[in-house]
C-alpha cells in the first residue's frame, strides 16, 4: 500500500491532520465512540460516504493506530472496528469541533440526514460541566438515558475509558433518564440553551437517583 500524502511540515497540527485531516474521517471516529462497530453499521450511519471511501478511510485510520479491526465469536462471526486509546483521544478534538461549529448549524435543511445519537456529542458537552460540578466524573462517571422520538440512546459523563456513548436503552440502571424533543435538543446543539435551562422550564423531564439527575433537577 502506497504511503498516504503528507503536508510534510514539522508542525503538530500539520501532522495530526496527516491523520484525521482526510473527508469521512473524524465522522467515523464520531460513531466508533459509540463502540464496536460492524462496516454495514458505519455504512447505514453515514449516509452519503461510497463504500470504497469508507474502506479506503478504515485502512487508514487502522494504519495510523486509530482504529482496530476483530472478528466477533460465533454466533456473531462478523469484523468489527473499534477505536484505539489514541483514536478515542479524539473526543476532545470533536468536542470542540462541535462547539466551534454550532453557529452555523443553522435550520435543519431538507436534504441534511439525521440519527438520534448525533445529539449524543454535543449533550455530552453540555452535561460534562454539570457532572463536574456534582462530582461525578471520576470512577466512569454518571450513566444517563436519552429519550427523544427518534430513539433512545445513552451517554456516559466523564467517562474515561471506552465508549462514551451508544445506541439504544441504557446497559443497565442509568443514573439519569433525560425525556426531550428533538427541537430542545437542537437548541442545546446550537448553543441557544443549557441542559439546566431546558430542566427548569420544563422543556426536560429528568428521573433517576444518581447524583447527576439530582444535579439537574435542582439546577
Amino acid at each position: 500500500m502506497s504511503p498516504r500524502r503528507s503536508y510534510d511540515q514539522y508542525c503538530s497540527a500539520a501532522r495530526a491532520l496527516d491523520a484525521v485531516g482526510d473527508r469521512w474521517t473524524l465522522l467515523i471516529v464520531r460513531e466508533l465512540l459509540a463502540g464496536p462497530r460492524r462496516y454495514t453499521d458505519l455504512h447505514a450511519d453515514l449516509p452519503g460516504v461510497s463504500t470504497d471511501v469508507l474502506a479506503s478511510r478504515l485502512k487508514d485510520m487502522e494504519r495510523e493506530g486509530l482504529t482496530t479491526r476483530r472478528r466477533l465469536p460465533p454466533p456473531g462471526a462478523a469484523y468489527v472496528y473499534e477505536l484505539t486509546g489514541r483514536g478515542r483521544a479524539l473526543l476532545p478534538v470533536l468536542q470542540a469541533l462541535g462547539a466551534w461549529g454550532q453557529a452555523a448549524l443553522g435550520e435543519r435543511r431538507p436534504t441534511d440526514a439525521v440519527r438520534a445519537h448525533w445529539f449524543a456529542l454535543p449533550l455530552l458537552r453540555a452535561l460534562d460541566a454539570v457532572g463536574a460540578g456534582a462530582g461525578e466524573g471520576a470512577g466512569g462517571g454518571g450513566l444517563v438515558e436519552v429519550r427523544l422520538e427518534e430513539g433512545l440512546f445513552h451517554l456516559r459523563v466523564g467517562a474515561e475509558d471506552g465508549p462514551v456513548y451508544g445506541d439504544g436503552p441504557a446497559p443497565g440502571e442509568p443514573d439519569a433518564t433525560l425525556v426531550l424533543d428533538t427541537g430542545t435538543c437542537t437548541a442545546i446543539s446550537r448553543g441557544e440553551s443549557t441542559v439546566a435551562g431546558a430542566v427548569r422550564d420544563g422543556r426536560i423531564a429528568v428521573s433517576g437517583d444518581g447524583t447527576l439527575a439530582k444535579a439537574l433537577s435542582e439546577a
